[in-house]
């Protein structure tokens, strides 16, 4: 079972995402606030990450059983309960003291897949050991090749199922948000999975960052691959073309994500960019998609334009900040308790019954 409120929120408490956004931003300081939720540059990206969803519109279809309903779905190395699993998002201690470890105990509650982010505030160890929950775990291409390859090898081991790789910043946006008031972790606070690269400051004016390999390329990822025990997934790709090249490679799954607007602004929508990408890779491995993603509604939308699961990034945080492991637990079951409501609503049973047919306009022919 997975309740709407659970107890610890009272009925009172946060109900949908966007009450857990406000709620959360009463509780963080200015420049944490403004890491939670900046974009780049004007934003346009960032909020049509959001807006897009609305202006795609769903066709509901009668009379259809929908007694029993079946939310599972499957991605490299986990079978999941439900296509909602968490995005990597760094520094979870700036959220709650837990960090890292209340978040992977709400993923868990909720049976939800937790990809922990190498900017995390916690060791991978540490967190995979206070969790059965299943685990990815995520990497910035970093510039030194064997460091790189010991931290995939050291996850792998202690349990992460799959290794992603995120392709879509050789170097940062212009987060002029998250710039302006300056994001320092405090006293006491460290990248752990990092080591050294984490303390080191680039030059003035520079656009390149230290622990980020901007030279980083195909002939790079596939040696990764090829040194990785545990599946590899591509997270950032936005073209066609990129993905059916990453398919040939060799990677378990292409995932469509522009990082939540934060770097190119004026890039597509998430949404708008999931159709092409799906085309492209035609089938032959899972599509993953993140960005914007705040209701059921916009998941049954992500399936039916060819995703197999979506992540959430900000609105975990939100749930961490506002209730710790409780309210991780409780946005990931809102938007489960969503998605069962609009797949009822649209009369399909199961996650592998969702395509276009959900979606307005449907074709004339196919109503006759």
């Amino acid at each position: 079972m997975h309740p709407l409120a659970p107890e610890e929120h009272g009925a009172s408490g946060p109900r949908t995402l966007g009450e857990y956004e406000r709620a959360a931003l009463e509780r963080l300081a200015g420049p944490v606030a403004d890491y939670l939720l900046g974009g780049a540059a004007d934003e346009h990206t960032l909020r049509a990450n959001t807006g897009r969803f609305a202006d795609i519109r769903l066709a509901p279809r009668v009379l259809t059983d929908v007694r029993h309903l079946d939310t599972s779905a499957e991605v490299p190395g986990i079978r999941l309960e439900h296509p909602v699993m968490l995005a990597p998002t760094g520094a979870h201690r700036l959220f709650h003291p837990r960090g890292e470890l209340a978040t992977a105990e709400g993923a868990a509650q909720a049976g939800a897949a937790y990809v922990v982010s190498s900017y995390s505030t916690t060791s991978f160890a540490e967190i995979a050991a206070a969790t059965d929950g299943p685990l990815w775990f995520q990497l910035n291409p970093l510039p030194d090749p064997e460091f790189q390859e010991r931290i995939v090898r050291d996850v792998a081991a202690l349990g992460a199922r799959a290794v992603v790789v995120t392709v879509d910043t050789p170097v940062p946006g212009t987060r002029n948000r998250q710039r302006w008031n300056g994001l320092d972790l405090p006293e006491g606070l460290t990248y752990p999975m990092l080591g050294a690269l984490a303390g080191l400051r680039p030059k003035a004016g520079a656009i390149h960052r230290p622990a980020l390999d901007a030279g980083f390329g195909w002939a790079d990822l596939a040696r990764l691959i090829a040194a990785c025990p545990v599946p590899v997934v591509v997270k950032g790709v936005l073209r066609g073309d990129d993905a059916a090249r990453l398919v040939e490679l060799g990677v378990a799954a292409v995932w469509v994500s522009n990082h939540g607007g934060r770097n190119l602004d004026t890039a597509p929508a998430a949404i708008d960019a999931l159709p092409h990408v799906a085309s492209a890779v035609a089938g032959r491995v899972p599509v993953l998609l993140d960005g914007g993603v705040r209701r059921g509604t916009d998941v049954l939308k992500a399936l039916a334009l060819g995703a197999c699961a979506v992540l959430i990034g900000r609105p975990a945080l939100c749930g961490l900040a506002v209730g710790g492991a409780a309210g991780v637990r409780h946005v990931v079951d809102v938007l489960r308790t969503e998605l069962e409501m609009a797949m009822a609503l649209c009369g399909v049973t199961t996650v592998r019954e969702v395509t276009t047919d959900v979606l307005w306009p449907v074709r004339e022919r196919e109503w006759v």
